[in-house]
């Protein structure tokens, strides 16, 4: 049915979208790692440095700078949880310095932007039925996935 010829092409013609289903199943098993235990496993987490290597091959046109400087968003947010004594968990900001690196700086501001929202959504929804009070933590990878599948399906990335 397909050669080796038609297989080639079609991965090339569609590879990034690969990648980011690949990516979107990745951020899965994460955001339900962080819902069950409240932490994630390091060597799944680091794991994707696997697609920020596969998403420079993944036939985007793109400069190497943004994928820097979207990784550089990462390292800000590892300042973060550093000086915040965690309150920004370090799996949090290895994840976004990761995300970063596959999708870019504008991409990974964007859906910040949108994880943010969402979760600033969610906390106001949890204090008003009084399910939270001003201390209470949550998982933010979740956000993060949800944030990430919702850009690709409209198209963002």
């Amino acid at each position: 049915m397909f050669g080796i010829d038609e297989l080639k092409a079609l991965f090339t013609d569609y590879s990034w979208i690969l990648c980011q289903v690949l990516f979107a199943g990745y951020m899965t098993v994460l955001a339900i790692m962080d819902i069950k235990w409240k932490q994630i496993s390091l060597a799944l987490l680091l794991s994707g440095l696997i697609f920020v290597a596969a998403g420079l091959f993944c036939s985007r046109n793109i400069s190497i700078f943004l994928p820097a400087a979207g990784a550089a968003v990462g390292i800000v947010f590892i300042i973060i949880s550093r000086v915040t004594e965690e309150s920004f968990g370090y799996g949090d900001s290895i994840l976004i310095l990761i995300m970063g690196g596959f999708l870019g700086l504008w991409n990974i501001l964007s859906l910040l932007i949108t994880a943010f929202s969402m979760a600033a959504l969610f906390s106001v929804f949890m204090l008003i039925r009084k399910k939270f009070h001003r201390k209470s933590t949550f998982p933010f990878v979740p956000f993060l996935t949800a944030a990430y599948i919702g850009g690709m399906f409209v198209g963002m990335y």
